[in-house]
């Protein structure tokens, strides 16, 4: 067992940590550009009213990337799907880079999705079976690190590209350091093995992705038809197709957060989708409630990712400190902090800079505290479902839930404002309901067994992983 002194960046372990974290950054500057770029882009290629696709699109691809990837890692080990996963999010960059018009741009947005998602699942397995326990917390911090820093230049240097150059270019300044991840990271991970065994096919459970995709897709489309009846409508179809795959996919007791990892899956995704719609909104609300510059509002945004910066990189300091036996309490502290961090917030009339600054870095200490520490603890705990399975649901509850909410935090915006209510007030509305999610996470974080977390075994280095 390696010293808690060992670090992620020791020759052993050097070349796979930083290929990790390129292959974050790449990953988290890309979506984040995208977003500053699309109405460029969007311009560009004639395709105003396909525009929300550009986003949708990558959602929908990513669920089918990150649930059906983790089945094939459990049973062949992660080399080949993030070899692929790099290959496909390449060839998106590609397409996107040259496309001619909107639908290939929708196109190149699906196979971007589809690498992210797998990509991600990849490396999370990759840190639950390469690095022992007492460094999952330090690269799980750097890992939270390496998604925040391009949230904090991100959205600014690709508008000073696509303002100098092409929106085009952001695409193809991303290939580089792909090609770097790859080149450092590979070679770690073909000497990750998995050992085989008699496992159900994963062919139901493609199915159920496949499933859950088109749920989710009727769903954002009968939320972006709201308030009307046929929006009603599509969106409780959607919603109805959603909750058997969910049922499905995720560990059992997931949705009614039973205690163990279910709950573990349930706090991290509640808490992580209420913190990036709360992130959108209150641009929004500064924009155009406060009148505040994009940039200025740009500015107030970032002291949160710098917030979390600062607690990743202390928490696994911490967590060394005092060899896990505090991460239940980190989590649920994490989880109060940011709640207390979107209640700054949410009583828009009375939010000024200097409150929103302070909401931002209350509630970036507590996503930098709940977030790499809920992945340690279920990654401690990995053997019931498998690191590839593990990575899977991590990776989901990280991009599915906040993606979802933030599609019912817009539909939410729409309907106060057909019923008469102002914008104001609709992102009061808004915030509300983000911080409901935060009280449910909060529940569910208190059913995390501390005393699972303080038997689970850490496992040895270069263990195989028993599919069951």
């Amino acid at each position: 067992m390696p010293s808690n002194h060992q670090s992620i960046f020791s020759p052993r372990y050097f070349a796979l940590s930083i290929g990790i974290i390129l292959s974050v950054m790449a990953v988290g500057f890309e979506g984040l550009s995208v977003t500053t770029i699309a109405p460029s882009i969007a311009g560009d290629l004639n395709g105003l009213s396909l525009f929300g696709w550009i986003f949708s699109t990558y959602l929908l691809a990513q669920i089918i990337g990150t649930l059906v990837v983790g089945r094939i890692i459990d049973k062949r080990g992660p080399a080949a799907p993030f070899t692929y996963a790099l290959l496909l999010f390449i060839a998106g960059l590609v397409a996107a880079a040259t496309a001619g018009d909107m639908y290939i741009m929708i196109g190149s947005r699906a196979l971007q999705g589809l690498g992210a998602g797998a990509m991600m699942t990849c490396v999370y397995t990759a840190i639950s079976l390469s690095y022992p326990d007492e460094l999952r917390a330090k690269i799980l911090g750097a890992f939270g690190t390496a998604y925040v820093l391009p949230s904090m230049l991100g959205p600014y240097v690709a508008g000073l590209i696509a303002d100098q150059w092409s929106w085009r270019f952001v695409f193809w300044g991303i290939l580089p350091v792909l090609v770097v991840s790859a080149v450092l990271s590979l070679p770690a991970f073909r000497k990750l093995k998995v050992q085989q065994s008699g496992g159900a096919s994963g062919s139901s459970s493609t199915w159920m992705a496949l499933l859950l995709t088109m749920g989710t897709g009727l769903f954002l489309v009968g939320l972006s038809m709201l308030p009307g009846m046929k929006g009603f409508v599509f969106a409780l179809i959607g919603l109805a197709g959603m909750i058997v795959p969910l049922r499905q996919l995720l560990p059992r007791g997931t949705l009614t957060l039973r205690r163990g990892m279910p709950a573990i899956l349930a706090t991290r995704g509640l808490f992580f989708a209420a913190y990036a719609s709360t992130q959108n909104f209150l641009v929004l609300a500064l924009i155009e409630v406060k009148g505040i510059t994009p940039s200025q509002a740009g500015l107030i945004v970032a002291s949160a990712a710098l917030s979390w910066c600062i607690i990743s990189y202390l928490q696994g300091r911490w967590d060394a400190a005092d060899q896990g036996r505090g991460r239940h309490m980190r989590i649920i502290l994490g989880v109060f902090l940011l709640a207390v961090g979107i209640a700054i917030v949410f009583w828009i009339p009375v939010v000024s800079v200097a409150v929103a600054v302070m909401g931002q870095i209350i509630a970036g200490v507590g996503i930098g505290l709940a977030h790499p520490v809920s992945g340690v603890v279920a990654f401690s705990q990995a053997g019931e479902g498998g690191a590839g399975q593990t990575s899977a649901n991590l990776q989901f509850a990280d991009s599915f839930t906040p993606g979802v909410v933030i599609g019912i935090g817009g539909s939410i915006l729409v309907v106060c404002q057909a019923a008469g209510m102002s914008l104001q007030s609709g992102l009061i509305v808004a915030m509300g309901f983000h911080l409901l999610l935060i009280v449910i996470s909060m529940i569910a974080s208190t059913r995390i067994s501390p005393q699972s977390i303080r038997k689970a075994a850490p496992k040895k280095e270069g263990v195989n992983i028993i599919v069951h």
